[in-house]
């Protein structure tokens, strides 16, 4: 068998396992990473090894799933000692991107720490904050851009969001899942509500009184909820989804759904008159201050 039908069988076995695999594979014995189609952008959680020398056989996965496969060209099982030694290797890379992955997380929050402690507290009448029709609560402000902080449960700050008068946000890069913006008191809270935005987080607060988690995207809400029942035991988890409606699957109900079912919380969803456009609680709170009039 040719080197390039060998690497034809590995890519195929790695189609077949769900991966889609990079342009190049280097057949060198060496572990290579690389970026998973789907993945944040910058990401390599991809892996794979292939080597020549005798039988021709790899191993490849990918971290962020847990996916780990063995393959080997006459279609027989790794020996033991193959499969060791690939294991090794694959181990050590892991704790590697790990180790990598956190020192670019401790340097990402060192530059929003430093961008959270030059900016002021927001003012009221910024634009955003008046469409929203809600206060400003802890957020801060440099120039135009609201400042949103984002935070773990033990109160380190990591992240924040950006978000600009006309309503368009940007996360700075760096570590983002597991970690919510706060509003209210969280020192032993009977009731906690987590939602998706931040301005759907001031309405619930505002409205409820109880404090919230503003996990700033669907795809954090189970992270956030699972941290979330871990740092505050006692208090009643409530999951405020967005009711994504007019988007198929209704991402925001998907979600919130897993979330409530994997950590014990309530849920609750915003409803809407129909043919009323809208898809979060501030929504709610907009258009029942406008009498319900459909504008």
């Amino acid at each position: 068998m040719s080197i390039h039908d060998t690497i034809d069988q590995f890519r195929d076995a790695m189609r077949d396992a769900g991966i889609t695999p990079p342009d190049v594979i280097e057949a060198d014995g060496q572990l290579r990473r690389f970026h998973v189609q789907g993945d944040k952008p910058g990401s390599r959680n991809g892996y794979f090894v292939l080597h020549l020398d005798g039988r021709p056989a790899g191993m490849f996965g990918n971290w962020k799933t847990g996916l780990r496969s063995t393959w080997a060209a006459d279609g027989k099982r790794m020996s033991d000692a193959e499969r060791e030694t690939f294991s090794r290797l694959i181990e050590a890379a892991r704790l590697k991107a790990q180790a990598e992955r956190r020192a670019e997380h401790e340097a990402r929050a060192t530059e929003a720490r430093a961008e959270w402690a030059a900016a002021v507290p927001a003012d009221p009448a910024h634009p955003y904050l008046i469409r929203k029709g809600v206060r400003p609560h802890n957020l801060r402000q440099r120039g135009g851009l609201l400042i949103v902080p984002l935070f773990d449960c033990y109160g380190l700050l990591w992240n924040v969001q950006r978000i600009q008068a006309d309503g368009g946000k940007r996360f700075k890069p760096g570590r983002a899942g597991g970690l919510f913006s706060p509003l209210g008191d969280l020192r032993d809270p009977a009731t906690i509500l987590i939602c998706e935005g931040w301005a759907t987080g001031a309405t619930l607060h505002e409205e409820a009184g109880h404090p919230v988690l503003c996990a700033m995207n669907a795809g954090n809400l189970l992270p956030m909820a699972t941290a979330a029942r871990s740092a505050w035991a006692g208090a009643d988890l409530v999951i405020c989804a967005d009711n994504d409606r007019h988007t198929e699957g209704n991402p925001g109900v998907t979600y919130a759904t897993a979330a409530a079912k994997a950590t014990g919380a309530k849920l609750i969803l915003p409803e809407f008159p129909e043919g009323v456009p809208g898809s979060d609680f501030n929504d709610v709170a907009m258009l029942r201050r406008k009498g319900g009039r459909h504008e």
